[in-house]
């Protein structure tokens, strides 16, 4: 099989020394295994600079959705009712949820190009009293956007309600000041800005609100209070849990600090994508996101007013040199999307310029 890196929100392109880690066999029983996974728990807590007085981490098996299902369908009981902010297809995934979980929702629905309003949150909570959570995505993927999730949650906090957010692409990316912000359940996945490898989701919760979830959960496997319950005691997983990706994942956290921490990460992330951006608008492929609201993890691109070329054929042209892309999944227009996260770097984003340059200039003869 050809080797190619990805260039796609994850799962990502990472370190050889991140692979290595998995090619070791690991017993769930063990204590130096279940010692891995209270590390990893207390490491997590620190990244969303929060303490274990306030807070906890919980790991769960399974993507991401799988973590915002646990959430939802965990702390949303009979008589609640959940405010779903979606400005693109995760935001609507949770709606998905709550449809199957037989939840009480409203949701909130914002053009894929623009940032949810706080003040139409406020409206909604103010106009609906039995609302007691209110959802939101920040890295909506759909498009790249960077939604503004402090905004939200200052409304949700002067409104006293429980505010769960899907930070799937952008924890360890991008700072997030968790306890500040008053989140009360993040969520994000081990192939993400870590830069570990699919297998678990972690969510950051507020220890009081997990508690009062006890007995609400509309599910055995994804019931978020017994996870944390099991392996709160001595890093014992409920059920049998993805051993290779924890400990790929626990060298991934050791790399991250190594690279200076999230500060460091944010800079290349954001130095590929502004780099990313520039080359492309140069050969007349204009982000979908106004600069102001593009996040830096991925990006969706608008074909060239003369393409004469499918995704397919583009796609096929890069990866034979070295890289795959990713296709649009905003529905209104044609486009494209590339992602700046994972083991890459200025000059992988230069390489691909180069290859987008060349293959442009053979399809048009």
């Amino acid at each position: 099989m050809n080797q190619y890196k990805l260039l796609t929100p994850g799962p990502l392109t990472t370190t050889d020394t991140v692979k290595k880690e998995m090619l070791f066999d690991h017993c769930t029983w063990d204590d130096d295994y279940k010692n891995i996974t209270q590390k990893i728990r207390k490491q997590l807590l620190s990244l969303a600079h929060v303490s274990e007085d306030g807070y906890t981490a919980v790991l769960m098996q399974g993507s991401g959705t799988f973590g915002v299902e646990a959430v939802i369908t965990s702390v949303v009981d009979e008589n609640g009712k959940l405010l779903i902010v979606a400005n693109g297809a995760y935001g609507e995934r949770m709606e998905s949820i709550a449809i199957h979980a037989n939840i009480s929702y409203k949701i909130y629905r914002e053009d894929y190009r623009k940032v949810p309003s706080a003040a139409v949150v406020e409206r909604m909570l103010r106009e609906d009293p039995k609302i007691t959570h209110v959802a939101m995505v920040h890295s909506e993927t759909t498009s790249g956007i960077l939604n503004d999730i402090a905004s939200v949650a200052s409304v949700v906090k002067r409104h006293e309600k429980t505010l769960i957010v899907d930070a799937m692409s952008s924890f360890g990316g991008v700072d997030i000041q968790v306890g500040k912000l008053n989140i009360d359940f993040l969520i994000s996945s081990a192939n993400k800005c870590i830069q570990g490898v699919p297998g678990f989701s972690f969510i950051i919760a507020n220890k009081k609100k997990l508690i009062n979830s006890k007995g609400k959960a509309r599910s055995l496997s994804l019931d978020l209070y017994e996870q944390w319950e099991t392996m709160d005691r001595d890093g014992k997983w409920r059920f049998t849990s993805p051993t290779h990706t924890v400990l790929a994942f626990a060298k991934a956290l050791e790399e991250l600090e190594a690279e200076g921490g999230i500060g460091k990460r944010s800079e290349r992330y954001r130095e590929n994508n502004r780099i990313l951006i520039e080359r492309f608008r140069a050969m007349g492929m204009k982000p979908y996101i106004d600069s102001r609201n593009q996040g830096p993890f991925i990006t969706t691109f608008y074909y060239p007013e003369d393409a004469d070329f499918t995704f397919s054929e583009m796609y096929h042209y890069i990866k034979e040199r070295g890289y795959a892309i990713y296709p649009g999944k905003v529905t209104e227009a044609e486009t494209f999307r590339i992602g700046t996260i994972g083991e890459i770097y200025p000059d992988d984003i230069e390489k691909l310029s180069q290859i987008m340059e060349q293959f442009l200039k053979e399809r048009k003869g």
